[in-house]
């Protein structure tokens, strides 16, 4: 395959590409965490209705956000709505911020459209008939067959859809019925309404909520404080959609524990242990979701900086820590230590077709990029040479494919 400029300079960087096939190829040894999850929480756990948070840490170059990447890419596969986002670009202590990305994210109208298609097949028709320019209420009644008890049916499968589900916030039902309802044209949304309504689902701040009362909604907006019961509203409608389910990666969490005046969100004390404060009332509440996994990824900093860390904030660290740690990795604790996987699970064969993917995918852009053999790594590993930092082996082996390229790239992120 031919990789493009954008990925290519991904891999220089150090970080995963965004093509889903290149980013399998390149995928070698972290199947070992991957398929794990796949297997234990997305085809079963998840599935069935269960919820979970998990989190990825390492030394920056360990795979941590290839490794997120990858898992949503299986995610996807798998029927799962999936959302990706960074702790550099949204704000982690108000968990509006979270819905809100997460909202953006899904495809929402894709969602509600689905659910009308459902709407005019419980009435026996065939959504393939209704021509892409008609709704679905001018389709019936250039036939003649919008009659009042057609209406009737219209309204009860509307409700029946949206209401029935007590885990779906009333405000949550009655938006999203009248968008599946304005999508079938009937009943017809305004312009102004829907975007009123938009502008509420998305957690809009200049929103006026005395103008809700107009669409039949409460008047009230969505709060760090009713957000996660919203994320659940979601979900069940995501579900109704056809999906499976939903699977959110929150990725450079070591953000939190920064000082670079650089960057361009920076935490005060009081934001970072909102934020704390706010992932521990996720981990509390987790149960309340459902069909849900949250996956956080962050550098090793955050955990061995005690003053700005994880450990400084000791109802979260409580919660979160891997009491018990044995010879080898257990893949069903909270934090995965990619590191440790790493160490246990990336032989010298493992490498060596790592480097080798990752040659072959640059070959074209790259041609002086080749593939560490299996006895070049193995004698490396042995001597020390691939650096003190084994604990960062993709990212040494980056180095090395790179080598002897006139552009020097840094490994995997």
């Amino acid at each position: 395959m031919i990789v493009s400029s954008s990925d290519y300079n991904r891999l220089l960087a150090g970080s995963p590409p965004e093509d889903d096939e290149l980013l399998r190829r390149l995928s070698v040894g972290i199947d070992f965490v991957t398929d794990f999850w796949n297997e234990q929480y997305l085809d079963a756990y998840i599935a069935r209705g269960g919820s979970k948070i998990k989190f990825l840490t390492g030394y920056p170059g360990s795979g941590k956000s290839h490794a997120l990447r990858l898992f949503l890419s299986d995610a996807r596969a798998r029927g799962y709505k999936t959302a990706a986002m960074s702790a550099k670009q949204i704000w982690i202590h108000d968990f509006k911020e979270i819905y809100s990305a997460v909202f953006k994210a899904i495809d929402f109208r894709a969602c509600l459209k689905t659910c009308a298609d459902k709407i005019i097949t419980g009435l026996g028709y065939d959504p393939a008939d209704v021509p892409r320019d008609v709704t679905f209420a001018d389709f019936l009644m250039a036939r003649g067959a919008f009659d009042p008890i057609t209406r009737r049916e219209f309204r009860a499968l509307l409700n029946e859809m949206f209401f029935r589900n007590p885990r779906i916030d009333k405000n949550f039902a009655i938006g999203s019925a009248l968008f599946a309802g304005g999508i079938l044209g009937y009943p017809q949304l305004e312009p102004a309404a829907s975007d009123l309504l938009w502008g509420w689902f998305e957690g809009d701040k200049g929103v006026k909520i005395a103008a809700l009362r107009k669409l039949g909604l409460s008047p009230s907006k969505i709060t760090k404080h009713n957000a996660r019961h919203m994320l659940r509203s979601l979900t069940e409608i995501i579900r109704l959609a056809g999906y499976e389910g939903l699977v959110i990666g929150i990725d450079d969490l070591e953000i939190l524990a920064a000082t670079s005046s650089l960057e361009e969100i920076r935490y005060t004390k009081m934001r970072r242990e909102d934020a704390y404060e706010s992932i521990r009332e996720l981990i509390d509440e987790i149960d309340t979701l459902r069909y849900t996994m949250f996956v956080f990824s962050f550098d090793r900093d955050l955990l061995e900086d005690e003053g700005r860390g994880l450990k400084s904030y000791q109802a979260l660290w409580m919660r979160i820590q891997n009491e018990i740690e044995g010879g080898r990795v257990n893949r069903f604790s909270d934090i995965i230590d990619l590191d440790r996987v790493a160490r246990q699970e990336y032989s010298a064969q493992t490498l060596a077709r790592m480097s080798l993917r990752l040659a072959e995918a640059v070959s074209e852009m790259a041609p002086a990029a080749k593939g560490a053999t299996e006895t070049e790594v193995a004698a490396l590993l042995e001597s020390g040479s691939l650096g003190n930092e084994l604990h960062a082996l993709p990212k040494q082996i980056g180095r090395m494919t790179f080598a002897s390229s006139e552009i020097g790239g840094n490994g995997h992120e």
